[in-house]
């Protein structure tokens, strides 16, 4: 019934129209707020722009939608395909002007990924790929890295908003950053992948980072040949990443 090229072709064409909204935002006047119920979770009028826009496209596809801005978006369609979206992945990079930030949006057949998109602001590079399609930068086909030692290895991380940072697996945490020669937070964890995929870092672990945050980057790391270890995280939807360039593997 649906043709997952044809969805592909959507999802590119509803992220870079995302992509162009938010450079017609811009930051000049960069309105946000911090969350009530989560003080680490910035909100920017941003968030909800892109969500409504990217909702309203993607609903004529008779797709479900999982989004992190609005929630569940069931469908009349009897299907096991769901759309997962962030549309802005690294609020405080956008609203502070601290680096880049993304709209992503991924197509998942019940818990495994079909392809992700990703689309970087303030570049306008363009990822997308899957496990059975390669993975590609702006049509450029990328591949994860070689490296087989985390002494040698690059880690990109970073502390959800949801982070435990005085439970137990945060000193285990740390302990496990120390066996990489490099670590790396870029504010974005669907970036973060984006890197892990091209081979510029070579693994990607966060805890408790919710499924919208990861969906479509786990989907291209996926097609550009690296492997994914998922357990179940604290909160619904969220969940424990370890992400690598399938060479380097988890404690």
């Amino acid at each position: 019934m649906f043709n997952h090229d044809h969805l592909l072709s959507f999802a590119k064409e509803a992220v870079q129209l995302a992509l162009k909204s938010l450079e017609n935002i811009g930051t000049a006047v960069p309105e946000y707020k911090f969350a009530d119920d989560l003080p680490r979770e910035v909100k920017a009028t941003a968030d909800l722009v892109l969500d409504g826009e990217i909702i309203c496209r993607l609903a004529t596809t008779g797709i479900p939608v999982l989004s992190e801005e609005s929630g569940e978006h069931e469908s009349m369609t009897s299907t096991s395909l769901k759309w997962v979206v962030d549309p802005l992945d690294g609020t405080v990079n956008y609203v502070r002007e601290l680096a880049p930030c993304a709209v992503s949006i991924a197509l998942y057949e019940g818990e495994s990924p079909i392809f992700g998109v990703i689309g970087e602001y303030p570049t306008s590079r363009l990822a997308w790929g899957g496990p059975s399609i390669g993975a590609f930068i702006d049509d450029h086909p990328v591949r994860v890295s070689s490296i087989s030692k985390k002494n040698k290895a690059i880690l990109c991380t970073g502390f959800p908003s949801r982070f435990d940072f005085d439970g137990e697996g945060a000193m285990d945490f740390m302990i496990r950053m120390r066996e990489y020669c490099k670590v790396r937070m870029l504010g974005s964890a669907s970036l973060s992948l984006m890197q892990l995929a091209k081979g510029s870092a070579d693994a990607y672990s966060e805890q408790d980072i919710m499924i919208w945050d990861v969906a479509a980057g786990l989907a291209i790391v996926e097609g550009a040949g690296g492997s994914i270890n998922i357990s179940a995280g604290r909160y619904v939807h969220s969940f424990n990443i370890f992400a690598s360039n399938g060479l380097l593997q988890p404690d």
